[in-house]
């Protein structure tokens, strides 16, 4: 069929052209739908596709894991975060690169936004960097890599995202974020000390803290650590579901954030106002990209696709030709959003 490279040619056009990303998908999906089935069965589906999904109770869990995070963000558990990871590693070169890396990955885990954790870490570790003669190039990058940890680490607004669309069970994909986002977090201090060892970049170096003073600097971690076992733990322990977690870990960051002392009335609304846009933005997304593969399916799109790649016989070459047709549409896509 022709339909689908115009669709994605399309597609891709509207996004260069500064559309909206859900605008966008939404409106591909139902003008190439209704070429396929006609106008009315079209805006049935759409119809349902929005009002079913709006409705789902498992979409509940994105207000309420977004609701956490800008509770945490409130609460100063970033700045405790990067205290702790400084007192730690001050006396290595590059130390204060390597806490922000440890940082973003120990926010990232109460989080579950690279967006918010890039932000927060942004106004925190960047102009400490700054003032200690670290170069731009190597401060915006630390913060940069380790802000992509938080759609990681669990639990991750895009994890949630993913297992809706997928239809995967979003308690198994948090815990499968885990060990990635550990691994994550150690092979961006590999990089820093590369980039510090082999760059020669002079860098100062802090005097050591003694073992007790280090000690003592954890307990600015124990806010995050308890609210990530008590989310997390109560999966694994089948004690919460996922969405049930959600709203308890909301709970629980809203008790730490008027527990610190940060939290007025006034930044309640603005909290609450925040949530609700994040939420409205994302639903609109994947409420979008449900349509979209509506009419992908429809179009016949992977069908056309596989019989391509049928040429090249079923061995791992086809896997690795499709593999880089996927990634060419997905580079033109991001190049879009970008």
């Amino acid at each position: 069929m022709i339909e689908w490279p115009i669709g994605i040619a399309v597609l891709i056009l509207l996004l260069l052209v500064g559309m909206p990303i859900a605008f966008s998908l939404t409106l591909i999906g139902v003008v190439g739908t209704a070429s396929i089935i006609g106008l009315k069965p079209s805006f049935a589906l759409l119809g349902s596709t929005f009002f079913d999904n709006g409705r789902s109770y498992t979409l509940t869990v994105m207000p309420l894991f977004l609701l956490m995070g800008n509770f945490v963000v409130q609460s100063g558990i970033a700045r405790e975060l990067y205290d702790s990871a400084h007192a730690w590693l001050r006396h290595r070169k590059g130390g204060l690169a390597l806490a922000t890396i440890t940082a973003c990955g120990g926010f990232s885990s109460v989080c579950g936004s690279s967006l918010a954790t890039a932000a927060t870490m942004s106004k925190i570790a960047l102009p400490s960097m700054r003032r200690f003669g670290y170069p731009d190039s190597l401060a915006t990058a630390s913060i940069a890599a380790g802000g992509t940890l938080g759609i990681l680490i669990p639990p991750s607004v895009i994890l949630v995202f993913y297992g809706i669309m997928t239809q995967q069970n979003i308690g198994k994909l948090f815990m499968a974020g885990i060990v990635p986002g550990l691994l994550g977090i150690l092979g961006y201090a590999i990089a820093v000390k590369i980039s510090v060892r082999f760059l020669k970049q002079d860098l100062p170096v802090e005097p050591k803290l003694s073992l007790k003073q280090r000690l003592l600097a954890l307990k600015g971690t124990a806010g995050a650590l308890l609210l990530f076992i008590f989310v997390m733990g109560g999966i694994y322990l089948g004690i919460f579901t996922p969405t049930e977690s959600a709203g308890m870990g909301a709970f629980g960051a809203f008790v730490l954030a008027v527990a610190s002392g940060r939290l007025k009335l006034s930044d309640l609304g603005d909290i609450l106002y925040s949530t609700a846009k994040t939420t409205a933005m994302m639903f609109f997304i994947l409420f979008g990209a449900l349509t979209f593969t509506n009419y992908v399916n429809l179009s016949g799109m992977t069908t056309d696709i596989q019989s391509a790649l049928s040429m090249f016989g079923d061995g791992p070459y086809a896997t690795i030709i499709a593999i880089l047709i996927i990634y060419l549409l997905l580079g033109c896509v991001l190049e879009g959003f970008r």
